[in-house]
């Protein structure tokens, strides 16, 4: 399953964790990353892996005859790991989220992986997208191997569209007085509650999306962070003007929060949005459904008007104490690597074969390997209109901006999330939410930064 606006289980991941907190010790310095790749490997956090996690676990495994991997394929759990590291038993590989990474870094309990891509002779800069690898590089130094980028767009209901008149270049997000106007155009609603939204902006899911498109930022260049920038006013200011245009947030939350977004009555379906903001995995939802919908999309915009795309994805990190990193290193070089995804890649055409799906293709967070599975597996099919979707996403793909790497990077995206509700909600002007947002990511990163 998949949470929107969140971290993505399945459907071309192999799962998504947030590290919430742990405790450990070990010296990066004692790492010797050019040993040879024997004895065991412990690895943790691999829950739900589907046909392309599954596929390049198996093709990891088989690029080290000499190791044994012990999989650890449950969630990963902030206390139990806290366990395990108070007593030694220290996994070599751990799998989190990218926006934790420079948190961990900061307090020493993962080692930097520099050392290791030379010994296995990868290049972060051309491996990965640069908004990728500059997520996981904090200090000069890159501290995990990335996985996944699926970037936003918007999907249009191309039948509630053409009914009203409105075109799909209306949805331009760095027009603010035009995208308004379609806005109010489209939204319905009956006896004061919302029955369709000309827009869902998804604005907790993609609050950052919206702050950065519009010239706001998130983190300074140390990792500080920089909420209560000026230019982040303008960002919110935008997303409040769409939900008071639909009848405030709370009305557009408590109707968005009824869609039975995964399900056969999805809103798309059921004609509930007109447009939405989604990530690249959901028209893989949305493909079952294909003769009961209209979609098309377009990409999100920034200030300047160029498409826009921020997303975060998952990684995997060495922690301090480990006690084969040397095999942690070769493994993660592994299956992040071109043939690992052309192996997974395989896998999941096989399974569309078999189901009679469409290939809307893998977006890995490597261009070449995302280059070569659109080249192998992603083909016209008898819905242009689809096309166009699966063609857009690939489009906004290299327009890709880092949320920014800080040791207060889960402080942040929390009390982001909260300063956007208080200030669309009304409880809080814009500035006093962003600035009480920040005086709290402030505190987390002097005390994380030390």
């Amino acid at each position: 399953m998949r949470t929107r606006g969140g971290a993505a289980i399945g459907l071309g991941a192999i799962t998504a964790i947030a590290l919430t907190g742990c405790g450990g010790g070990g010296a990066a310095s004692d790492v010797d990353f050019s040993a040879d790749a024997t004895g065991t490997l412990t690895a943790w956090a691999f829950d739900n892996a589907d046909d392309v996690g599954q596929a390049r676990l198996d093709y990891a495994a088989g690029e080290l005859d000499d190791v044994t991997i012990e999989l650890d394929a449950t969630a990963f759990d902030a206390q139990k790991f806290t366990t395990r590291l108070a007593s030694g038993d220290v996994p070599d590989v751990v799998q989190m989220d990218r926006r934790y990474v420079a948190q961990y870094a900061a307090q020493e309990l993962i080692v930097p992986l520099d050392e290791c891509f030379q010994a296995q002779e990868v290049d972060p800069d051309s491996r990965w997208y640069p908004s990728v690898v500059d997520d996981v590089r904090y200090d000069g130094r890159v501290w995990a191997t990335p996985q996944f980028y699926q970037p936003p767009a918007i999907l249009l209901n191309m039948r509630v569209l053409n009914a009203a008149g409105i075109s799909p270049d209306q949805f331009d997000t760095s027009k603010p007085d035009q995208l308004l106007a379609a806005v109010a155009a489209l939204f319905q609603e009956s006896g004061g509650v919302p029955t369709r939204l000309g827009f869902d902006p998804v604005a907790t899911g993609q609050a950052e999306l919206w702050i950065l498109s519009q010239g706001g930022t998130l983190v300074d260049e140390d990792g500080a962070p920089t909420l209560d920038d000026p230019a982040n006013i303008a960002g919110v200011e935008l997303l409040k003007q769409i939900e008071d245009a639909q009848g405030g947030f709370a009305k557009v939350k408590s109707f968005s929060d009824s869609f039975d977004t995964f399900g056969d009555d999805n809103p798309f379906v059921a004609d509930q949005v007109a447009a939405q903001v989604n990530p690249q995995w959901y028209p893989n939802v949305l493909a079952p459904y294909l003769d009961q919908i209209e979609l098309q999309a377009v990409p999100f915009r920034g200030v300047g008007g160029q498409p826009f795309a921020v997303a975060g994805g998952t990684a995997f990190v060495i922690p301090a104490g480990a006690k084969n990193p040397a095999a942690a290193c070769e493994w993660m070089a592994d299956i992040t690597s071109a043939d690992a995804w052309q192996a997974a890649a395989e896998a999941r055409g096989n399974t569309l074969k078999k189901d009679g799906g469409i290939n809307t293709g893998l977006f890995t967070g490597s261009p070449e390997a995302d280059q070569k599975i659109r080249d192998t597996w992603v083909k016209p099919s008898d819905n242009p209109d689809f096309d166009q979707v699966i063609q857009t996403y690939y489009e906004v793909v290299d327009y890709g901006t880092t949320f920014g790497a800080s040791p207060a990077g889960q402080t942040i995206q929390s009390e982001l999330t909260n300063a956007i509700t208080a200030a669309l909600l009304g409880d809080k002007s814009v500035e006093d939410a962003l600035a009480d947002a920040q005086d709290a990511a402030m505190r987390a990163y002097e005390k994380a930064a030390g």
